[in-house]
């Protein structure tokens, strides 16, 4: 896992759920405080450089402390460049993270876009692996895991990793679709397919088929549900995942009251070249 932080009082949540579950599952735990940087600016004052550095391991200590409460392996490392996102996703590959966990900003309110925050849109639609957000207050998931279907094109991580997650926490899994009534029966369709696949590690998943604007009916049925993780997917890579994650995903990461994972595939490994031949 690799949990991207700042240290500001946002990432409170994230922190407390990182340390949660790489203590839970036995796993290191990579961190990553990502600090922009200004070539020009620093090649006249690169003192101011250093003593940001210095600042941001001063911060990244702090975590040192809880990591070693908890029984972790912490790893932390301070990136510099000139766009957050970019040094939190190159860590990602380079750590080979299976999950980067990061927080969300702000409280809950009607502008969904402005509390995910455009460097955690940009990990979500560039990460290599699937991202976990997180907003302030969450605390590690004990009750109920909810994922969205999307009736017109289900998501097969999103059902692999929320059934995953219910199974291994034994935990309840309600899957839901969001239809405006046109496209019900192919919505229904969805459920009954996904339905199969889930039951597979959770027998007793269920299945709602709802009508309405689709990320209002998720997040006030995850709260009904009492859920306190929900699973979406990303749908692909590029463009395609941008568009997804700036539409009804990202408005339910920005609405929800709990946590959201967003289930992304990792990508297929090529072989390797064998020795001595050239591409």
């Amino acid at each position: 896992m690799l949990l991207a932080t700042e240290r500001s009082e946002h990432d409170a949540g994230s922190e407390r759920i990182a340390l949660a579950m790489a203590s839970r599952c036995g796993l290191p735990l990579a961190g990553v405080l990502p600090l922009l940087s200004n070539p020009e600016y620093e090649a006249v004052a690169p003192q101011l450089a250093a003593r940001a550095e210095a600042a941001a391991a001063t911060r990244l200590a702090g975590l040192a402390a809880e990591a070693a409460a908890a029984g972790v392996d912490w790893r932390p490392v301070v990136r510099r460049g000139p766009a957050l996102f970019r040094e939190i996703v190159d860590e990602a590959i380079e750590c080979q993270a299976d999950l980067i966990v990061i927080r969300r900003r702000g409280r809950l309110g009607r502008l969904a876009n402005l509390l995910v925050g455009e460097m955690v849109g940009q990990v979500l639609a560039q990460a290599p692996c699937s991202v976990l957000v997180v907003p302030r207050e969450s605390a590690m998931w004990s009750r109920h895991v909810m994922v969205a279907v999307d009736p017109t094109a289900p998501d097969a991580a999103a059902l692999l990793q929320g059934s995953a997650v219910a199974a291994e926490c034994a935990m309840p899994l309600t899957l839901v679709a969001v239809t405006d009534g046109a496209d019900e029966t192919r919505a229904r369709q969805a459920l009954d397919e996904a339905l199969v696949q889930v039951h597979r590690r959770v027998p007793q998943a269920r299945a709602l088929c709802l009508r309405g604007r689709a990320h209002a009916v998720l997040t006030d049925t995850a709260a009904r549900l009492g859920a306190d993780l929900v699973v979406v997917g990303r749908h692909g890579d590029g463009g395609f995942a941008r568009a997804w994650v700036g539409g009804v995903a990202q408005k339910v990461i920005g609405l929800s009251a709990c946590p959201v994972l967003v289930a992304i595939a990792p990508a297929p490994v090529s072989p390797s070249m064998p020795s001595g031949t050239s591409s």
